[in-house]
């Protein structure tokens, strides 16, 4: 191993994902190897970093404080790098944690031209719908639709994504059509991650707001599966218009309440404060190049 920076790459990992076994497995190590390479840092260092029991590997307060110094030294040095060699040398893994359906509908799609621009550069996708946290989950980069809370995080805006109210004609011939938002309780309602929040649905026309609560028959925790479900004629969801967009074009789905507002999801990239790497910077500044191309419905 010819890293001489590994020791303090693989002491940021375990430190941020609180895991040995993790970090030893992003980095193509054994944790048994993984914990002898830190003991001997410490031993290096004279002072311990981490403290090991049997559930959980904590930072000792020795530990915190080099965290913070470290991670920025390292992420410096990666640039550093970069900026020697040139773009095309983005190497390593980059972590980027996103809810499942942008991931599979608007990122996954537009990285084949990224990453052949960046043939050393591996990119793990961790997708769930359920806001992640970048040191627990030992992310790079977050995906994450706002409003964001205050944090010491950096955030960069990629784009909005429309809020619709969406069901299968199939529905709508067997129920009814909607008029107004109060006629939702009368229909069935699939309520996903996106729609699932404590103020309701809120929708604006004309300057008249309103706030309608809902109460699903079918709750789901992914959003594609709320896709789904619509697409089997279960119900209306409330979703992003990119979670949507293709079953709206082919028909399988139709707008409901079309000419009335619905909030506009913005979506940001978000970075560990000061330790930004290089190739999460480049993804997303891509991303945000990509979005500002597609064509606005």
């Amino acid at each position: 191993m010819n890293d001489h920076l590994f020791p303090f790459k693989l002491f940021v990992r375990v430190a941020r994902t609180g895991s040995f076994s993790q970090a030893a497995r992003e980095l193509g190590l054994t944790q048994s190897t993984a914990s002898r390479i830190i003991t001997s840092l410490e031993q290096t260092l004279g002072a311990r970093l981490l403290a090991r029991t049997t559930r959980a590997v904590v930072l000792t307060e020795a530990g915190g404080d080099y965290l913070v110094r470290i991670e920025p030294i390292l992420a410096q040095f990666e640039e550093a790098n970069v900026a020697l060699h040139g773009s095309a040398e983005l190497r390593g893994i980059l972590r980027v944690g996103l809810p499942s359906s942008i991931a599979i509908r608007e990122i996954i799609p537009r990285l084949p031209q990224f990453m052949e621009a960046h043939p050393a550069l591996r990119i793990d996708l961790i997708m769930d719908d359920h806001r992640q946290d970048l040191l627990k989950d030992g992310l790079d980069l977050a995906l994450r639709f706002g409003p964001l809370p205050d944090s010491t995080d950096i955030a960069r805006y990629v784009g909005s994504n429309r809020r619709v109210l969406v069901a299968s004609p199939a529905y709508l011939r067997r129920s009814g059509p909607l008029n107004t938002p109060t006629d939702l309780a009368l229909h069935s309602v699939i309520v996903g991650p996106p729609g699932n929040t404590p103020n309701g649905w809120a929708f604006e026309k004309n300057n008249r707001k309103l706030s309608i609560q809902v109460e699903g028959k079918l709750v789901v925790n992914v959003n594609e599966a709320a896709t789904a479900a619509a697409l089997n004629g279960m119900g209306i969801i409330s979703t992003g218009l990119w979670g949507c967009r293709a079953e709206l074009a082919s028909g399988a789905l139709v707008r409901v309440l079309a000419d009335w507002t619905m909030m506009e999801s913005k979506l940001y990239a978000v970075f560990p404060a000061g330790a930004a790497k290089p190739s999460a910077r480049a993804l997303t500044s891509y991303m945000i190049n990509e979005f500002e191309k597609a064509i606005v419905e």
